[in-house]
């Protein structure tokens, strides 16, 4: 398990805010904005794995490409190496490229059809070094080799190759520049399960061998379980909580991780049948019009009516273990504490 206390920070996000227009009219006024990241806050340790969890359309994936610079974002501070790249131009962040790449979701879609896996290794070559064609065509074999991928293949076109394969070309690519960051945003969604593990596999291996760090975003907690050190869950938005692995997973504090969680099918069919599923009535509001107060307020099963006039802040509950929920604050959990003792008192006082 990765230590926090014995690395540095790699990546610094404070405040991160993506919010996307919504233009209407004859005349395209603005009417609106999608607040896809509002707010979100961490740190990544150096030769750490970050897990992302949340349900689709919670921003996970804006939130990866934001933390890249794919997005120029609507305010916050992001710290690379120590570097502030928030409000960084062009200029500034092409120099900073290598240090931190990106492997899609799809791998399909993010690889040109019409460029040899060759090209498609060494475009970033192109791009950043100035190597000699021989220079390169090594350091492509050294890449196709190092994620498992035969030599012999390297003229050939992406859809001659299967979906793990080209996943793999992906994360070549994404290491051409020996890169120190990596956003994984979904890699293994799209690809079958017996080859999920291969890949996963990959990525860890690579990550011990060349010191990499991880943003690991998906929306499969057995394998960010299996993949992550720590983990943050997003619900429209908004990181909840934030917590060593195996202390989300054993303790999780957030309603909205309980419920996550229990969604999460057992192995073993005895503890699956007594185990307690959490259903959450409703549907997810519009990151257009998130509700007053807490965004989880509207589905949530242990709603108090504060919850629906102000925002939780973040409380930590234990060392490194955070979460926004108004059932953690000071002032809520006197009150708990007191009408506990007021009724244990009043069932005393009945008994005799």
């Amino acid at each position: 398990m990765f230590d926090t206390r014995t690395g540095r920070k790699l990546v610094e996000v404070h405040n991160l805010k993506m919010h996307f227009p919504i233009h209407a009219g004859f005349f395209r006024r603005r009417v609106g904005e999608v607040k896809a990241v509002d707010d979100v806050s961490f740190d990544i340790y150096e030769g750490e794995t970050l897990g992302l969890v949340g349900e689709s359309g919670c921003g996970k994936s804006t939130c990866g490409r934001a933390v890249l610079r794919l997005y120029d974002i609507t305010s916050g501070s992001i710290r690379i190496s120590g570097q502030e790249i928030g409000d960084a131009g062009f200029q500034r962040l092409r120099p900073m490229r290598p240090t931190m790449q990106m492997v899609f979701q799809d791998p399909q879609a993010s690889l040109n059809p019409r460029m040899t896996v060759a090209r498609i290794i060494s475009e970033p070559l192109d791009e950043h070094t100035r190597l000699t064609r021989a220079e390169k065509t090594d350091r492509v074999y050294e890449l196709m080799d190092a994620v498992g991928l035969n030599r012999d293949f390297a003229n050939r076109y992406p859809h001659e190759f299967s979906g793990g394969q080209r996943q793999r070309i992906g994360i070549a690519r994404a290491l051409a520049l020996n890169p120190r960051f990596i956003v994984c945003d979904e890699p293994i969604a799209a690809l079958d399960v017996s080859i999920q593990a291969q890949v996963v596999n990959l990525l860890e291996e690579l990550q011990d061998r060349l010191g990499l760090t991880y943003l690991f975003i998906s929306h499969d907690l057995s394998m960010v379980r299996h993949i992550a050190d720590r983990v943050a869950v997003m619900y429209l938005g908004k990181v909840v909580e934030l917590a060593p692995r195996d202390a989300l997973y054993e303790t999780p504090k957030h309603p909205y991780t309980e419920a996550l969680l229990s969604a999460v099918p057992e192995p073993d069919p005895s503890i699956e049948t007594r185990k307690k599923h959490i259903l959450l009535k409703g549907d997810v509001p519009s990151p257009a019009n998130p509700p007053e107060g807490c965004n989880f307020c509207t589905r949530c099963p242990k709603v108090m009516d504060i919850c629906h006039k102000v925002e939780p802040s973040t409380f930590k509950v234990a060392p490194g273990h955070s979460v926004a929920c108004h059932l953690y604050s000071e002032t809520i959990q006197k009150t708990a504490g007191e009408t506990a003792a007021i009724e244990a008192q009043e069932s005393t006082q009945q008994g005799e």
